[in-house]
Order: C-alpha cells, then sequence, then structure tokens
C-alpha cells in the first residue's frame, strides 16, 4: 500500500466519523423535575401545650404568640398584605401616590375607603374601620387568619377583621401551623363578595380540587405556599388589579424547565406564548365566575337572582368553563387612578397588561377579562366611590346621591351632584387551575379555522403559521425600517 493510502484511509474515516456525530441527532435535555424545586415543608410543631389559659378576644392570642416570636409582626406589617399599598406611582404635576386595594377603584364592589369596616373583614389584623386605625400596633395583627387549622376560625362579616362571633379561640391558637388552602382561599377564593366572583382561576372547588380542575394541587397535593414562597412573611406573587410593576411575582419556570417539552416545535412557542395560555384552555371550570357587573340597574324590585340580579348590586353574569381571552403581557401593567378623567361614552380600561407584538419581554397571557358600568361624576368626569355598606350606604337606603356624598367624603373626591354610569373594563391574569398536560390546548385550537386566537387583535395580521412569528415580522419591520426590499 502507498504511503498515500496509509493516510489517507485514516483520515478519511475520522473524518467520516467526526461528520457522523456532527450529524447525529443532539441528545435531548435532561428531563422537567419540577420536584427539585419544591421546598420539604418544616416538621409541624404542635402548639397545643404553649396554650392553656382562655383568651379574651384576638389581639390577646397575637400577645401571646408574639411572646415567641417577636419580629413576627413587625414582619407582617411590612408587607402588601397589611398594608394594602405597594407600588408607588409618579404623575405629573401631582404628588406620588402609593397605590394599592386601599385606595383603588375597581369595577366590582369599587372601592375600599368608604367601606372599611365591610371590606377590611378580609384584613389580616384587627380594627380596621376607619382612618384611626393603628397599623403600627402589633396586637393589631391576625395571626390565626394564616395559622388556623381548626377549621374553626373565621372573620366577622362587616366586622372590620375581628373574628367572628363563637369563634374558639382558645382551640385555634392551639392548632396553628403552616398556612394551608383554606387559609389563603378565606379571602381569596371568595374576592369580590363571593365564591368564584373575581378571579375566574380561583374558587371553592380549590379546596380539594379533583385532577381535572387543578393538577397540581389535586394530583401532587400542593398548597398555595409551596409555589408562593414566603420569607419573613412577605409572600411572593403578585396581583395585576392593584399594581403596575412585575417585583415579586410566581413564575411556572421557577419549578419547571423554559424548555419542557422535549419537543422542538412546541418549546420554540414558550418564547412569545405564557405557560398558561396552553395550559388553562378554560377558567371558572366547574363554579362560575362573574363576567360582567351593571349598577345601572341596581335599585329595581324585580326580584333577586345570585347571577342574574340583586337589587342592591344590579345585573350579573356568570359563567363556568369559558375559554380565556388572550392579550400580550410582559409583567406591568397600566392603572387608572381615582381622579383621572374618563370619556363616559367610551370604555375605561381600569387595569390593563403592558406589551405587544414589538416587545420581546411580552408574551401571550390568558385573562379574565371583567366588564362594568359604574358610576361617575357628570361634571367632574371621573369614577365615584359610594358608600354601599352600613347605615347611608346604597345597599341600605337605596340612595345614590346620598351614597355618593357620603363617598366623597371618605375619598377626598368632590361630588357634584350629578351622576351617570360608565364601561370599564378590567384584566385578570389567570395562573391557576391547571389540569393534566394531555388536556392542553393543541394546534388546531389556535391555529385552525375559527380557531380561538384573535391574530389580528395581538398584531399578526393573520394567523402566523402563515404570516410568521414574531422574530420573522421583527425582522421583516426592521428591514422596512431601513429602507431594504
Amino acid at each position: 500500500m502507498s504511503p498515500l493510502l496509509r493516510v489517507g484511509i485514516p483520515l478519511l474515516l475520522v473524518l467520516g466519523a467526526t461528520a457522523l456525530v456532527y450529524a447525529w441527532p443532539s441528545p435531548p435535555p435532561p428531563p422537567d423535575d419540577p420536584w427539585a424545586h419544591v421546598a420539604k415543608p418544616p416538621a409541624h410543631l404542635d402548639h397545643a401545650p404553649f396554650y392553656t389559659a382562655p383568651l379574651a378576644d384576638g389581639p390577646a392570642v397575637t400577645k401571646t404568640c408574639l411572646s415567641c416570636h417577636p419580629e413576627s409582626a413587625k414582619e407582617v406589617m411590612a408587607t402588601s398584605h397589611w398594608t394594602w399599598t405597594g407600588d408607588e406611582v409618579h404623575r405629573p404635576g401631582a404628588e406620588p401616590l402609593r397605590i394599592g386595594k386601599a385606595n383603588l377603584f375597581n369595577n366590582f364592589c369599587i372601592a375600599v375607603t368608604p367601606n372599611q369596616p365591610f371590606c377590611t373583614s378580609c384584613h389580616a389584623g384587627y380594627g380596621w374601620k376607619d382612618k384611626d386605625f393603628d397599623f403600627d400596633e402589633p396586637t393589631n395583627v391576625d395571626c390565626l387568619v394564616c395559622h388556623d387549622q381548626s377549621g374553626g376560625y373565621a372573620k366577622k362579616p362587616g366586622g372590620a377583621g375581628y373574628p367572628a362571633d363563637g369563634v374558639d379561640l382558645l382551640a385555634a391558637a392551639k392548632s396553628v401551623g403552616r398556612p394551608n388552602r383554606s387559609n389563603c382561599g378565606a379571602c381569596h377564593f371568595d374576592g369580590g363578595g363571593g365564591d368564584g366572583v373575581k378571579h375566574g382561576d380561583l374558587d371553592r372547588t380549590m379546596l380539594n380540587p379533583p385532577p381535572r380542575i387543578d393538577v397540581h394541587m389535586g394530583k401532587y397535593n400542593l398548597t398555595c405556599v409551596d409555589c408562593h414562597k414566603t420569607h419573613d412573611h412577605e409572600i411572593t406573587g403578585r396581583s395585576m388589579s392593584v399594581s403596575v410593576n412585575d417585583e415579586n411575582r410566581v413564575f411556572c419556570t421557577d419549578c419547571h424547565s423554559d424548555r419542557p417539552h422535549g419537543e422542538e416545535r412546541l418549546d420554540s412557542h414558550t418564547d412569545a406564548v405564557a405557560c398558561p395560555t396552553c395550559h388553562i384552555p378554560y377558567m371558572a371550570v366547574q363554579t362560575p365566575t362573574k363576567l360582567s357587573w351593571d349598577w345601572s340597574t341596581a335599585g329595581q324590585d324585580i326580584g333577586d337572582d345570585l347571577h342574574h340580579y340583586l337589587k342592591k348590586k344590579g345585573t350579573f353574569h356568570y359563567a363556568a368553563n369559558v375559554p380565556p381571552e388572550y392579550a400580550w403581557y410582559n409583567g406591568l401593567s397600566k392603572r387608572h387612578l381615582p381622579g383621572d378623567n374618563i370619556d363616559p361614552d367610551k370604555v375605561t380600561e381600569l387595569n390593563s397588561p403592558a406589551g405587544s407584538l414589538a416587545d420581546p419581554t411580552a408574551k401571550i397571557w390568558p385573562f379574565k377579562v371583567h366588564r362594568g358600568k359604574q358610576v361617575y361624576d357628570v361634571q367632574n368626569l371621573y369614577f365615584l366611590a359610594p358608600k354601599t355598606a352600613g347605615e347611608g350606604g346604597y345597599w341600605t337606603e337605596f340612595e345614590w346621591d346620598k351614597a355618593l356624598r357620603l363617598g366623597a367624603e371618605a375619598t377626598g373626591l368632590a361630588y357634584s351632584g350629578e351622576f351617570g354610569f360608565a364601561p370599564t373594563k378590567m384584566y385578570w391574569p389567570l395562573a391557576h387551575m391547571i389540569p393534566p398536560a394531555a388536556e392542553a390546548l393543541t394546534c388546531v385550537d389556535c391555529h385552525a379555522e375559527g380557531g380561538r386566537m384573535d391574530w389580528e387583535a395581538l398584531g399578526y395580521g393573520s394567523d402566523p403559521i402563515r404570516s410568521g412569528g414574531r422574530n420573522t415580522l421583527r425582522s421583516v419591520g426592521t428591514k422596512r425600517e431601513a429602507g431594504e426590499q
């Protein structure tokens, strides 16, 4: 054999083997292991031996708790669960305003400020009935609302956060432990005044859901605090209804891989599509959620029906097992503030997600969109907050003028004496009620003729299968801006 062949044949074999290695499919990514990110709960400590004497009231329970946990009340008082405020919003020509549940308007029961004893039944404290509440008094913190495990603890409706009559405080104190679903759900499942009213993905079916409603809780027995991790009583999670930034959020990718499918066609979607978009095919799976509320029809004696009409509240529309609506969302949001002017002939968005097709940080998210019609000042052209509950409230006397004058005294927003009703809407991002993976949306749900996505509203013009995905459209747009053909 010639010297050339002796060198060439091995070289060809090496090159061939190298080409084979590069041509061979790359190994799949390691399997998604969300359990690696779920912390093991701390061992439960039986607190029964620490409580032996009768407890006179809620603050007495807290005082006993603080004897062993002296910093806990201070930690709670630093959170938005205590202050009901969070982000500071800067507005041209106005003082910065720290916004939150305490001072914003919504299109459900409208506002907290004129109705504090009623609304603060869900506050993590005792006694917030007016502006004189002492936010710095440690014994005003309600430890039991989050830690009771007896199942017998409840807040008094309209009672400014105090325990309901007849609650066995000693039994509740002896039972305390890690928060469970019923602790969180006592307020969050009943947001808006009833089961499933406000959120399209939180209601009392989540106390013990079958997997078809929520696979995380129903199959894997997770609790709220497994995902909403807590440090120094600061609970992760953010409500778009009362904030504008993206701090302290909870993401699916806190536990799951951002490329979890092991299939490139599906994993490529995660750049532009949020996990819940495909994995929450329907909201309010079993219990109906409120989709609209028209206050302008309240006050009529036409017969009450929980899901259609109540004299003190007006006309509703409820539905169950309905598809979400979709919008781009980058974690930031816009917020209508009390006193902002409105056009009563147009729909005012009290909040809305920020983001667009051109925003590389935004993804398509599923939302419950709640539509309302609520009272506004005809001369001043801004929304008003009526006093609804209690003495002089609309629910008691059915007099809008009186309820609005009392509300103006509480909020400081002047009332001209002339009122009307204007349309609004609010966005509520969906992140719960995730069924098993087999129930997730498939290609045809979004890309078939008549699919659930409104591609034109999302900025694509047409189905991206035909027009190209976000990166393609962005590239074309950049070339056009640069004058390229």
